[in-house]
């Protein structure tokens, strides 16, 4: 048998397994024995029957027999009993609801079995035990057995496989245990090099497959999967440290700052920047002054003071004398250089346009707008205050010839008839997997790259952050600025909602707006989907105006709208002509109404707490005292206590750590969304390994970019690529 055959050619197989293994994409041996266990049942211990106690869980070997089916007495469910022996004795079996099982072995076969020893009226007897038929286990002593240690998965119970429809786990368990026992595994080549392995600890492959498949005890388990999880981890670092390699090949305008001008820029803004925010400008304008492109992402939450960040890199890009020339390179730069702002959506990026205007305005230079409903640009010749609309035609002509030094847009900006005359810098605000097609988008034919900063609001625990984005640096702003009041939050049970409306009518009455977030767009249909008690933003919207606050103008705003009616509803909502807005998690991203202090999340439960953290940010946008209420419809101690971390945590990023370790490795804002799997999320919960898989690719690039030398290794991390769904 070898690893390249296909399974049905090796195995017999029924139409459903057959679908079933396609659904998973399982088609060859070698797929089988990277499909691993989720679980093991429970760690147990190899004894003689003589030497059972109550409560143990213990695994025995022995001859069955006195098989049989029942009722029990009293409650007349199914039973199916027998005995086990060995040479040291013997002890009875019981299977409740499992009557079936006594039909699966017959009387005199080897078996296998692991159960916990049950004290009962007429002497103790193993419960429910998992069970394994042993035709080639010789039993006629325990040394014997032990030396044939390798035939059998000893001390440990059973691995527990991922079912889907038409296959069990008892399958995977029977047919990898046939693998092993056909194919030695002693021709396989590891793909990780043997220094690595040594340097942390890490079996290599042969034995980490046979350890995860069939481990002996928990260490060897253990020790497998933090082999494969160390795994994922190093070839996720491996393709983005060679994607920032091959970026920072490129040339870049090195941009060195004026110091005064740069402070004078800075005490324009409205609040004094932070420690964290000044850390972080001088890290970036650092990178920028250097002749390779910076890539770096900047960290913060909501509120915390990222587009000041942007805006001062910006401000000294543009700001860069005319006579500049990039480092080898004698390429004079006629003109002033330019920069360009990405934004996720149009209302984020009419925002920012707008945002820039109060930041720019008192210098002599050109901010354009380009999204899908059209261009703008500011000043208007008409009113050198304001804006004016223009055509895509002038725009695009304008930023050509290096007119507008700022343009401001969506995904547009990197479309091929937006061309830029010196483009330095491109700041990326909430699409921090900005992948390396589109970054090849903005090199220039000369090989001169913008500097790329990433933003983003949304909290992400330190290990994820430094696998995700291996290929950026990281910089975090971790305080809020001095004039911003804490959000008082509170969580509001079914029994305390109409008392709440109270409290909001009052902060309505004040002249305050308010949020009401939904989990969905639209009411279930009962006759297409199951009816959940979940609210949805349309009927919530009309619920409110019906029964609660009629005297309000109530806005909805979802992601099925029209760009223009979403547009005109956000226009409305912050000139103050809507009250409420009913919404759903669409304005979890940028969304900036500074009078807007209250918010409402309904369903608080379906959403993760980084989540929850980031809408609740949507209300600390000025100096007013900003208030959120969580309304949960759940009762349990366990849901009510992860909300009630909303009022403690320090920080998003506290939160996001959090959710990593009460939601597990599937309940971090989609994981999927990243292609990991949980296996590989273990290993983000480490950050010892993290940053140990980070210093190997690290390594390794910078000797070997291309992976020549390793040619395994190499396809192993093209496979997982594939996998990832990065770009």
């Amino acid at each position: 048998m070898e690893l390249s055959d296909k399974i049905e050619e090796k195995f017999r197989l029924d139409e459903n397994q057959k679908k079933a293994l396609r659904r998973l994409k399982l088609f060859s041996i070698a797929d089988l024995l990277f499909y691993f266990p989720i679980r093991y049942s429970e760690i147990s211990e190899v004894k003689k029957i003589s030497e059972l106690i109550p409560g143990d869980l213990a695994t025995v070997y022995g001859k069955i027999s006195k098989l049989k089916t029942k009722k029990a007495f009293r409650s007349k469910i199914p039973m199916a009993e027998g005995e086990i022996t060995d040479l040291s004795g013997k002890i009875k079996i019981t299977w409740f609801n499992q009557a079936y099982l006594a039909k699966m072995m017959r009387d005199g076969d080897t078996v296998k079995l692991t159960g916990k020893v049950t004290q009962g009226k007429n002497g103790i007897y193993l419960a429910n035990p998992e069970f394994e038929k042993m035709p080639d286990m010789p039993i006629d002593s325990h040394e014997t057995l032990f030396r044939k240690e390798g035939l059998v998965n000893l001390g440990f119970s059973y691995p527990v496989y991922m079912e889907t429809r038409g296959i069990t786990s008892k399958w995977f368990y029977h047919t990898i245990e046939k693998i092993f026992k056909e194919h030695t595994l002693d021709n396989l080549e590891d793909y990780i090099p043997d220094n690595i392995l040594k340097k942390y600890h890490l079996p290599t492959l042969k034995t980490a497959l046979v350890w995860i498949h069939k481990p002996k005890n928990k260490d060897d388990a253990q020790s497998a999967r933090k082999r494969f999880a160390f795994e994922e981890v190093f070839c996720i670092q491996l393709e983005r440290q060679h994607d920032k390699f091959e970026y920072k090949k490129n040339k870049s305008f090195p941009i060195k700052p004026k110091t005064k001008d740069m402070q004078d820029f800075l005490k324009r803004f409205p609040f004094e920047p932070t420690n964290s925010q000044k850390k972080s400008i001088e890290t970036i304008l650092n990178d920028m002054a250097r002749n390779f492109p910076m890539s770096r992402l900047l960290e913060g939450d909501v509120g915390s003071g990222k587009t000041a960040v942007a805006a001062t890199a910006s401000y000294v890009a543009i700001n860069q004398k005319k006579s500049l020339a990039p480092a080898r390179d004698n390429l004079q730069i006629s003109q002033n250089l330019q920069v360009a702002y990405m934004a996720p959506t149009e209302i984020l990026a009419t925002q920012h346009f707008e945002s820039f205007i109060k930041y720019f305005k008192h210098l002599p230079i050109n901010i354009g707008l380009i999204t899908g409903s059209g261009c703008r640009k500011f000043p208007s010749k008409i009113n050198p205050s304001g804006w004016t609309n223009i055509s895509r035609t002038q725009l695009l002509k304008w930023v050509t010839n290096g007119e507008i030094p700022i343009l401001i847009g969506t995904h547009a900006l990197i479309q091929k008839t937006v061309k830029f005359k010196n483009l330095a810098l491109v700041v990326i605000d909430e699409q921090h997997r900005f992948g390396v097609m589109q970054r090849k988008k903005l090199v220039r034919k000369d090989n001169i790259a913008p500097h790329l900063l990433s933003m983003t609001a949304t909290p992400i625990p330190r290990t994820l952050a430094l696998t995700i984005y291996g290929d950026l640096d990281l910089s975090l702003l971790n305080e809020m600025p001095a004039d911003r009041k804490q959000i008082i939050t509170e969580i509001i049970t079914p029994d305390k909602r109409e008392n709440t409306y109270e409290e909001i009518r009052q902060e309505l009455k004040n002249g305050r707006q308010l949020y009401v977030i939904c989990p969905r767009i639209f009411e279930a249909d009962p006759e297409k989907e199951l009816a959940l008690n979940v609210k949805s933003a349309e009927a919530e919207a009309k619920r409110l105006k019906r029964e609660v606050f009629q005297e309000y103008e109530i806005g909805i705003l979802h992601s099925k709208m029209s760009k223009e009616k979403k547009e005109k509803v956000m226009q409305e909502f912050t000139e103050g002509k809507i009250n409420i807005l009913c919404a759903t998690s669409v304005v979890e991203v940028g969304v900036n109404v500074p009078n807007a202090t209250v918010i409402i999340i309904e369903g608080a439960e379906r959403f993760g707490l980084a989540q929850l953290h980031q809408l609740r940010g949507r209300v600390i946008r000025s100096s007013h005292q900003a208030y959120c209420y969580i309304f949960a419809e759940a009762k349990s101690e366990k849901t009510i206590a992860r909300l009630k971390a909303l009022k403690t945590a320090k920080n998003g990023f506290e939160l996001a750590e959090l959710d990593l370790t009460l939601r597990g490795s599937g309940g971090l804002g989609s994981t999927k969304q990243w292609g990991i799997t949980d296996l590989g999320m273990e290993a983000i919960k480490n950050l010892k390994m993290v940053e140990a898989a980070r210093t190997e690719a690290i390594i390794l690039i910078e000797k070997d970019p291309e992976l020549n030398k390793y040619p395994l290794l190499k396809e192993k991390v093209r496979q997982k690529v594939q996998e990832f769904h990065f770009e």
